[in-house]
């Protein structure tokens, strides 16, 4: 299903630097982001996993069980392993996480939207790992942590929402321990040919439509499915990841490169 990359392959089109004014195709003002995105999940927050569902056809829980799998949460030590999940409001990975420790890892979900926290908590009261997972509302490009806390960071399907990208890849490595990992799962570029023309068509045609059918708006699924294609390349991507201080940065493609999962150490 996955294969390992090297990051010097070839370099993006899709450029980074054109991200922090990027809402989806839309090019918008320097600070205006953020809040245009934050209006987006709080309108999905409730429907976020139907939403993750449409988008992959139900393989974001595939690729979400093989990050995990990947992190490999150890389960028994003599301090509490930590997790920061960033972007994670409704505590999909954190769960999952603790879950593969035997319940022995702590996790922080930090997000910057109250309104997918808000789904978090309650999933996480239902299930009983309120007094393993907590949850944070913060921004990514300024985490509101202390330097060297944390034995990962993860973040799944979030980056490419964050305006300044690099920034928040500098603040993932402050708030990592020495040997700390950072991993993140995004939806990035087909590299399948013909799998790529079918992709888009699904994803321009029916995402929208679907997701107008199951919330009333399809405004907001036109904007996550203009914003992968904004998304630079997963070569490009491990460039960043490595401009920002990690080390041994490598990626798996993930169903034919429509999901990515990205990454690299503090050493």
């Amino acid at each position: 299903m996955a294969q390992d990359a090297s990051i010097n392959q070839r370099t993006s089109t899709r450029a980074p630097e054109d991200m922090p004014t990027s809402f989806g195709f839309t090019t918008v003002g320097e600070g205006q982001k953020q809040a245009l995105v934050d209006d987006v999940f709080h309108k999905v927050a409730d429907r976020y996993d139907v939403m993750n569902d449409m988008m992959s056809a139900g393989m974001h829980r595939v690729w979400k069980d093989a990050m995990v799998s990947v992190l490999a949460p150890p389960k028994s030590g003599a301090r509490a392993w930590r997790l920061l999940d960033v972007a994670g409001g409704t505590g999909d990975i954190a769960t999952r996480v603790v879950e593969k420790s035997g319940r022995t890892a702590k996790a922080i979900v930090c997000d910057i939207n109250g309104s997918m926290l808000g789904v978090g908590k309650d999933r996480a009261a239902k299930a009983g790992l309120s007094d393993h997972i907590t949850f944070s509302q913060g921004n990514a490009e300024d985490l509101p942590f202390p330097d060297k806390t944390f034995d990962a960071y993860t973040i799944a399907f979030g980056i490419r929402n964050v305006p300044d990208i690099p920034k928040a890849l500098r603040e993932a490595r402050r708030v990592l321990k020495r040997g700390g990992r950072f991993l993140c799962l995004e939806f990035s570029e087909v590299d399948v040919p013909g799998l790529d023309k079918i992709y888009d068509a699904f994803s321009f045609n029916a995402i929208p439509a679907m997701g107008k059918m199951v919330t009333g708006d399809g405004e907001p699924y036109r904007y996550l499915v203009e914003s992968i294609r904004k998304f630079p390349r997963q070569e490009r991507f491990a460039e960043m990841i490595q401009e920002a201080g990690f080390e041994q940065v490598t990626f798996r493609n993930y169903s034919g490169g429509i999901a990515a999962l990205h990454s690299g150490w503090k050493l």
